[in-house]
């Protein structure tokens, strides 16, 4: 049996390192972000089109979201008072900054942020704290890039460094075979072997390896510089007790995990959705091109295959509503509405759904409880 530290983040402690990741629109949730930070974890809400289900999403989804991250976040707490839970906010995010003050408001212990670089968080935090303030209140956020490269993390560094003599309280290693968006290019993805059907098979994992250990290298300047522990998480493709035992040999403080947790009872997800990782089969999980001109993993279905159709046919997607998501999106241009889309998943339109998953969602076999699963990552059930 495997005994691991706890993830400490300056004053938060984690029972056991594991980071649950966001998945956005929908999946992961109050219940998902909860259940994990009751069971020792940290627990991270998603706060992409969060408010999807609030009324007047369709006529002021900014608004709607707005009110959900606070919403979602009181519902979490209640289900964990004294564990630690956070947010995933994506840079390319619309109005990036009102969500990531509206997510320290309403009381978020981290927030973790990537799909860009999130050059100007510390920024947005310090404004939002000097509210606080002002309100009598002490904010006690932390905040966590997400890098996928030994450049992007010095660059993040040095400019976090440069701006606003800050170092991350978090940083998180997300390899190419996460699910949903990647910090990759196709080229980069298939330099790794994480590009074609027969991942994990084909997938390099030395070779990916060589870059974490080329990250760690920037971290240990930046710490030796601050002298201060910067945590290192690792994320992409942790499915089993023996990828968080590699990780960890890497010099890993904790792991990142996203898709085991969408086939629990607590999942935010509805049934058929998680159903759909456990009648994947490795050929369906492929890598598709976004909207927003990144690569993704998904499971293949009859959405991506009209899309694909229609590419091949030169049409183009006819969208009926823009939803104001992402900050470069042209509605004209995109092959399909990444938002409608995703909150189809959501709602249980399979049919009408793009299903981001990680690498390993064929491997699914079952529901499971949350609580199952961080002891089993952690080695510690039978």
């Amino acid at each position: 049996m495997n005994v691991y530290k706890p993830l400490v983040i300056g004053d938060l402690v984690a029972k056991y390192p594991i980071i649950q990741g966001g998945m956005g629109v929908g999946i992961s949730l109050s219940s998902l972000a909860g259940a994990v930070a009751k069971a020792g974890g940290i627990g991270i809400i998603s706060t992409a089109q969060i408010g999807f289900r609030d009324p007047d999403f369709l006529k002021e989804p900014m608004a709607a979201n707005m009110r959900a991250i606070r919403s979602e976040f009181e519902k979490a707490r209640a289900i964990a008072p004294k564990g630690i839970i956070g947010f995933n906010i994506m840079v390319a995010t619309r109005n990036y900054a009102q969500y990531v003050k509206e997510a320290v408001k309403a009381g978020a212990d981290i927030i973790i942020s990537g799909a860009g670089l999130p050059v100007d968080l510390p920024e947005y935090l310090a404004e939002a704290k000097k509210l606080a303030a002002e309100a009598g209140e002490t904010v006690r956020t932390k905040i966590a890039p997400i890098v996928s490269t030994a450049k992007s993390a010095m660059v993040i560094c040095k400019m976090w460094d440069r701006k606003y003599k800050k170092i991350p309280d978090l940083l998180v290693i997300e390899g190419p075979l996460a699910g949903g968006h990647l910090g990759f290019s196709r080229e980069q993805l298939a330099y790794y072997g994480a590009d074609t059907r027969d991942v994990p098979q084909t997938y390099n994992q030395e070779v990916y390896d060589e870059e974490i250990c080329g990250i760690m290298k920037v971290v240990k300047q930046f710490e030796e510089k601050y002298s201060r522990h910067i945590p290192v998480v690792i994320a992409g493709g942790i499915y089993t007790r023996e990828d968080v035992e590699h990780a960890m040999e890497l010099g890993a403080d904790g792991v990142q995990v996203a898709t085991r947790f969408v086939t629990t009872e607590e999942c935010d997800a509805p049934m058929n959705y998680k159903q759909s990782y456990i009648d994947a089969k490795k050929e369906d999980i492929v890598i598709t091109q976004s909207p927003v001109g990144m690569p993704g993993r998904a499971i293949r279905n009859g959405f991506l295959d009209e899309v694909t159709k229609r590419k091949e046919e030169g049409q183009k997607a006819k969208i009926g509503h823009c939803y104001q998501c992402l900050e470069h999106c042209d509605p004209k241009n995109i092959p399909y509405c990444i938002t409608k889309a995703l909150s189809n998943a959501a709602e249980g339109d399979l049919d009408h759904a793009l299903l981001f998953c990680g690498s390993n969602a064929y491997r699914s076999d079952r529901i499971e409880t949350v609580e199952g699963v961080i002891q089993d990552l952690m080695g510690k059930s039978s």
